[in-house]
């Protein structure tokens, strides 16, 4: 029997060991998507217990503890913040076959050297030491960060953000982390929400452009991605439900935005028709700025209604959406590289059921100005756990190219939660470091270990062209 989560942890095989424990392990992480908050970055945050850290905005978790029956009151209500963790503690303790159970163990080792096992029995040693270790100067957000090995960081930003937090931070000589925004216009493109308007004044007045019409919501869009670019950004990330493809005239699109903009009911074709006209300008200017753009999709959000009434959005009542057209995913990144202006693009799906569909995409628009150009985003959300992980790095291989992978993203609001990166290339190379010793690859370690760090953090540093 193995030992409990030691430090060959998933590696089932001497080459695995060697590609994990000499490469690997040693190699910087970059965090090319992340839902941090910058403000918490500039102001250093120390955190007052583990379930600040843990538990406050982690809707993983919440939806775990919902599955184990406990009330929510301990989860997102008005309990003490250790009557939520030992809750946690104890759903935690049976949590097998679960990556939560592994994230939280690995963030106990890394972060504060405790090895044991967290459960109802051990919640209040656990509870006592993580909160004396976070008292500790050390433990601060930007400490946490460089402890890490974190090189780069990219938050999740909305168009009308000032960017105040990322300023601050670039000017602070004292932290060497690069901390950029990442543009993510999902509130601009969805016209069917009911605060949509309100929304377009807020971009107004930021952008100075009088929306009117849909060619004003553009200049609008592109004065701020120029501010956006300023500020260091290059990347741009979507949540789409799926990557639609329903084109429309220039005259047609602005009769949908009139309709909107006059507080009339815009049909489901009339929507596609201006989210594809909208996700069509914004890739073709993300070609003219050099910018990566990200195109996450495949969710189906907020279902349950009286939880969402209560709550808000993400808080854990999302799930798999199992409607996207591959055809119509073509036939948009066709109609951007038809004119030449299909920028460098990481397609994510939700649904594990599209890799292979992503697969034989990619092929299509390959061409020299990068390595995979088009890529097949890491294994999200739902999918980041060993058999998603794998099974999306094996779709990629066979149908593409795994070497020239951008890896693993953290996609959490979390300080903590870096560990994934070691769970993604302990499980990495353990996939590896099988097929050589299948003889399925020659046991070149020069070739492997380019491979490893590249998939761990060069491609990504090269692909986004990050200023590192």
């Amino acid at each position: 029997m193995k030992q409990f989560m030691d430090k060959d942890f998933l590696l089932e095989t001497e080459t695995a060991k060697a590609l994990f424990h000499n490469y690997a392990e040693v190699t910087p992480v970059l965090d090319y998507h992340c839902h941090i908050n910058p403000k918490e970055i500039a102001e250093d945050r120390q955190f007052d217990n583990i379930t600040q850290v843990w538990l406050g905005g982690d809707h993983y978790k919440w939806r775990f503890m919902r599955s184990c029956g406990v009330e929510e009151k301990y989860i997102t209500g008005d309990a003490s913040d250790k009557e939520k963790f030992f809750k946690w503690a104890e759903c935690v303790g049976k949590a097998i076959g679960n990556p939560l159970f592994h994230w939280s163990h690995l963030e106990l080792q890394r972060y504060f050297g405790y090895n044991g096992y967290l459960n109802k029995n051990t919640a209040e040693e656990v509870w006592n030491l993580c909160n004396a270790k976070l008292a500790e100067p050390s433990m601060s957000v930007r400490n946490l960060i460089k402890q890490s090995n974190v090189t780069l960081i990219c938050t999740t930003d909305d168009p009308i953000d000032s960017l105040e937090w990322h300023d601050k931070i670039a000017k602070d000589t004292s932290f060497d982390v690069k901390v950029l925004p990442a543009w993510r216009p999902d509130k601009a493109m969805n016209i069917e929400k009911p605060d949509y308007l309100d929304y377009l004044d807020k971009l107004a007045t930021v952008s100075g452009v009088e929306i009117n019409t849909f060619a004003a919501l553009k200049e609008a869009l592109r004065i701020r991605m120029d501010f956006f670019a300023s500020m260091g950004c290059n990347v741009s990330d979507h949540a789409l439900e799926y990557v639609m493809y329903v084109p429309a005239t220039d005259d047609e699109i602005e009769e949908i935005f009139l309709k909107r903009l006059n507080h009339m009911e815009i049909t489901k074709d009339e929507e596609l028709k201006f989210k594809t006209a909208f996700m069509l300008y914004v890739g073709q200017q993300y070609h003219e700025l050099d910018w990566a753009m990200q195109l996450h999709y495949g969710c189906k959000r907020d279902n349950n209604t009286l939880m969402y009434e209560k709550l808000g959005p993400d808080t854990g009542y999302d799930c798999i959406n199992n409607y996207a057209p591959s055809s119509q995913m073509a036939d948009f990144l066709n109609a951007l590289i038809k004119d030449d202006k299909l920028p460098r693009t990481v397609i994510y799906s939700l649904n594990p059921n599209d890799n292979q569909a992503i697969g034989t995409i990619l092929g299509c628009f390959q061409d020299s100005t990068a390595v995979a150009k088009i890529q097949q985003g890491s294994a999200w959300w739902f999918n980041d756990h060993k058999v998603g992980m794998q099974d999306q790095m094996i779709s990629l291989a066979n149908l593409g190219n795994l070497s020239g992978f951008v890896g693993m993203l953290t996609d959490s609001r979390s300080f903590l939660s870096y560990t994934r990166h070691e769970y993604f290339r302990r499980i990495m190379c353990n996939l590896i470091g099988n097929w050589v010793e299948n003889g399925e690859f020659p046991a070149d370690m020069d070739i492997l270990s380019e491979i490893v760090t590249d998939i761990s953090y060069n491609n990504a540093k090269r692909y986004f062209k990050f200023p590192l």
